[in-house]
């Protein structure tokens, strides 16, 4: 269903040096300065990601979760530590570099979608690949059709934003994030906004996404949404606290048939 054909080769990053995870951090600390004086939202975070995988970072608010995907997609940057995305030092990446790095490598989706409202639908989706020079005007309209059309809200290309649902615009958000095949999707909060019928309809179209070959990571509170993922991180002032991986955990909670039955004799 959404078999974009990419292929996922290296990065365009500064490191090409071996590194087998899509996603690592190491000893990652944010510190703020605040009126009241310093404060440390990530203490230490050490975190690699594979690819294809489908994670949610969750915990309450405040404990670091935002912080923590903000030094994932470079919109803030370590005190301390280290960020490697595809090979790519995203640490030490100037604004130019960054911005050129995000537009290709990640795909971004907001709680609150961040559509532009003076554009219309299909004037959003094609806004990522006009912004990286990719394709030219012809393709970049058919290639955001296809992708709205895939979302299911095609029907309203050529009307503004503000004219449709959350669940929408939300879908319209995701096919902005897809527009230029990026590998990584990273979603804060991204069904925080929609009622539980629309949330559930969004987030399958992530595991859609995951079954062809992309990696999602996301912040989500919802805990129903969080047990379909394929791992979940608990963030707690500032730290991984605790961690399952669904397939492996239900595995290991299954009875083992031969200790059942001499259980029985």
């Amino acid at each position: 269903m959404f078999n974009f054909g990419r292929k996922n080769g290296k990065s365009n990053g500064n490191n090409d040096n071996a590194h087998h995870h899509l996603i690592e951090l190491r000893q990652v600390v944010k510190r703020y300065e605040t009126a009241a004086g310093a404060f440390t939202a990530l203490k230490g975070i050490d975190l690699t990601i594979e690819a294809g995988e489908f994670v949610a970072i969750i915990g309450k608010s405040g404990s670091g979760k935002s912080t923590l995907i903000n030094m994932i997609t470079g919109i803030d940057r370590p005190s301390e530590g280290e960020v490697f995305v595809r090979g790519t030092a995203v640490h030490e990446l100037d604004e130019g570099k960054m911005a050129e790095w995000r537009g290709t490598e990640i795909g971004i989706i907001f709680q609150f979608f961040q559509l532009l409202p003076t554009l219309t639908v299909i004037e959003n989706v094609m806004l990522p690949m006009e912004f990286c020079n990719l394709y030219n005007r012809k393709q970049r309209r058919e290639r955001a059709l296809d992708l709205l059309e895939m979302m299911d809200v095609a029907e309203h290309a050529h009307k503004l934003p503000n004219a449709l649902s959350g669940g929408q615009q939300q879908r319209v958000a995701i096919a902005r994030a897809l527009a230029n095949d990026p590998p990584l999707l990273v979603a804060d909060e991204p069904t925080g906004n929609l009622d539980s019928r629309t949330a559930n309809a969004v987030f399958a179209l992530f595991e859609q996404l995951v079954a062809e070959g992309k990696t999602i990571v996301m912040v989500t509170h919802d805990d129903d949404l969080a047990s379909r993922v394929t791992r979940a991180l608990m963030v707690h002032d500032g730290q991984i606290v605790d961690e399952l991986r669904q397939a492996q955990d239900y595995i290991a909670h299954q009875p083992i048939p031969e200790v059942e039955e001499i259980a029985a004799k």
